[in-house]
């Protein structure tokens, strides 16, 4: 190959055909995949294949894209979603997720990791699509149909580190600098020297997912450890180039963060100095809710437990906007009290939540089924984007464990005691399962077929009025302004109002174990549209009457 500027090589090879396999011979000496491989057909370890891209015909054309407001979100992991583990099966399922009423799916990551079961966050070729999941054609036929349903496709995408195991980018480059240190280890190198190929790397990467894959929108893991003190921070060169291409492309392209510093500059425009994401997870409005449901008070679930907690994620999005925290023994965050509703993506469960509790359980093995609903009704009726984690719609039992199939025994030992060290401490009772077996990934599967048993069925019904309602009503948007909490303490409950010009919801919810009799100050007459309690429910019975007239 002969040397171009600033790191680069170049060759022209003709008659080169798609699926051929290719390697690198650096130095004379090392035979290295390619860092922008688009296929490992033989894993993290074995050569590259080339992929034409042009070879697939979609059938997206009238496709234009979700506003971020309309969002209801249903993440899911391709492994464990169906039995086949693909795809493929994923798409055996997308009628039932949009009678459901999701819009819009959140892929766990899908870049090439070792072995064949994973989260994802290990993955170490960003370019290339899982094999065992089915490739880039696989994902490309995926994004097509759910295109065709009226489905969005996000993303998420990991762009603060790469797994450990096939990790060659080192031997290519400076991709990594000791100028910052990570959980990971060594931070991706986006302002040290020779950063300019490495932010061209990632850049190239979200252009690579949006035009090729037609993805949404890209979720970006853990932006708290992208370590930048660029004047143009990396974080805001996405967000212009996921915004250019929405503008060329006339549809509507998306960046959500995960950030666990409750920094609203992560969303506020670039403009005003922010990085101008889109939107990001609240973890403090899922900690606040499941802690008054579950009375969970560890580890950082110390930190909330009173319903002024969930009171101001409710109406503001953060519980902690600069105030102290006992847990991280200091003050941390910022007011997010201006922050349109659209800016905060709300959760009862997700994959962290769930998969980073030794047994990884669900919220239905932690609460009844009383408190599941009222689970629901609090995210879904809330101002901002909800978000679904695979399964919660119906109350699946199963575990979703953290599992992997690491190649390097020693590294997966690593894992397994760097999980058993983790939790010993912890008050959740049980060892974690070891993640290499297995079982830990065959008990992570869903179980569909309780979608149509008991309690299971009707909660998938209840999920699904809930929906509906908050599509249909005009004061449940995204406007946090029309949002209004009134505590009551002293029953453990709370009442909302979402009041438009044009039509107003109340809603009580009670966190105590007990029926509660509460005052309604209010002159107005109110319809039951929902009893959570009612037996069409499953609930002990119907304790509100069908109207009500509020006194002063």
């Amino acid at each position: 190959m002969a040397p171009e500027n600033r790191g680069y090589f170049s060759a022209h090879l003709e008659g080169i055909q798609p699926d051929c396999k290719y390697l690198y011979k650096l130095n004379n000496t090392l035979l290295r995949p390619d860092p922008v491989s688009m296929s490992q057909p033989d894993g993290v370890h074995g050569a590259s294949a080339v992929v034409d891209h042009s070879n697939y015909q979609w059938h997206d054309s009238t496709w234009k894209g979700l506003s971020l407001n309309q969002m209801v979100l249903y993440e899911l992991h391709t492994g464990t979603f169906s039995n086949q583990g693909t795809f493929r099966g994923i798409l055996s399922r997308l009628n039932a997720l949009k009678d459901l009423g999701i819009n819009t799916i959140e892929l766990m990551p899908v870049a090439q990791f070792p072995g064949k079961r994973n989260w994802g966050y290990d993955g170490v070729y960003p370019y290339a699509v899982q094999q065992t999941y089915g490739g880039v054609n696989g994902l490309k036929a995926f994004v097509d149909v759910c295109h065709q349903k009226g489905l969005a496709v996000i993303l998420d995408v990991v762009y603060n580190h790469l797994g450990p195991e096939g990790n060659y980018l080192n031997d290519y480059g400076p991709y990594f600098t000791s100028k910052y240190k990570t959980p990971w280890g060594k931070a991706i190198n986006y302002d040290d020297n020779a950063s300019d190929e490495v932010r061209h790397y990632v850049i190239q990467n979200a252009r690579y997912w949006l035009q090729e894959f037609h993805i949404d929108g890209l979720r970006l893991d853990a932006v708290d450890t992208i370590c930048d003190n660029s004047a143009y921070n990396i974080l805001t060169e996405l967000t212009d180039t996921l915004d250019t291409i929405s503008t060329t492309t006339k549809i509507k392209r998306h960046l959500i963060a995960e950030c666990d510093l409750n920094d609203t500059r992560m969303v506020q425009p670039i403009a005003q100095g922010g990085c101008g994401i889109h939107s990001q997870w609240s973890d403090d409005f899922h900690h606040a809710l499941h802690t008054l449901l579950t009375h969970e008070t560890f580890g950082y679930y110390q930190d909330y437990g009173r319903l002024e907690d969930f009171k101001k994620a409710y109406k503001e999005g953060f519980v902690y906007t600069g105030n102290y925290s006992p847990f991280r023994g200091h003050s941390y965050g910022s007011c997010s009290k201006k922050l349109p509703g659209q800016t905060f993506v709300v959760y009862t469960q997700n994959h962290d939540q769930v998969g980073n509790r030794p047994q990884g359980e669900r919220l239905a093995s932690l609460v009844d089924f009383e408190a599941q609903k009222m689970a629901a009704a609090a995210c879904l009726l809330s101002p901002y984007l909800p978000m679904l984690f695979m399964g919660e719609e119906y109350g699946e039992t199963n575990p979703f464990l953290y599992f992997i199939h690491h190649g390097d025994e020693r590294l997966a030992q690593a894992v397994k005691n760097g999980r058993i060290r983790e939790f010993k401490s912890s008050k959740v009772k049980g060892t974690p399962p070891d993640p290499r077996l297995e079982s830990s990934f065959t008990h992570s599967i869903l179980d569909w077929s309780k979608r149509q048993k008991g309690q299971h069925k009707t909660l998938l019904h209840f999920y699904r009025f809930l929906i509906t309602l908050r599509k249909s009503h005009p004061a449940l948007g995204t406007d946090k302004q029309n949002t209004q909490i009134h505590l009551l303490p002293e029953y453990s409950c709370f009442t909302l109002s979402r009041v438009t010009k044009q039509a107003g919801i109340y809603a009580f919810f009670n966190f105590s174990d007990d029926q509660q009799n509460i005052p309604f100050e209010s002159n107005l007459k109110l319809e039951r549209i929902l009893d959570s309690s009612d037996k069409r429910w499953k609930g002990p019975g119907a304790i509100t009457p069908e109207t009500m007239q509020g006194q002063n």
